[in-house]
């Protein structure tokens, strides 16, 4: 068995800080959502851009979110992590 198969298998996952971070990403998703879903709206309705206006902004805003958060993720990954030694 090789040295890079033993350390995999010697690890376990850390479930307090899998909840912790995961129910932090929750709390924090939802507000940066739904400041996407209302601030796309309210800039449509700013500039008159409509109906779709409103929806493009939305989606554009909504894909900025997921970046924000595929970041908060991997920072709070780094200060608790996922996996400790066993």
């Amino acid at each position: 068995m090789s040295a890079d198969t033993t350390s995999k298998a010697a690890r376990q996952i850390a479930w307090q800080s899998v909840i912790t971070v995961l129910s932090a990403a929750i709390l924090i998703g939802a507000e940066v959502f739904g400041a996407a879903f209302a601030g796309g709206w309210a800039l449509a309705i700013l500039f008159g851009l409509g109906d779709t206006g409103a929806h493009i902004l939305q989606a554009v805003l909504f894909a900025i979110g997921v970046f924000v958060m595929i970041g908060f993720i991997r920072g709070a990954q780094r200060i608790e992590p996922f996996t400790r030694r066993a």
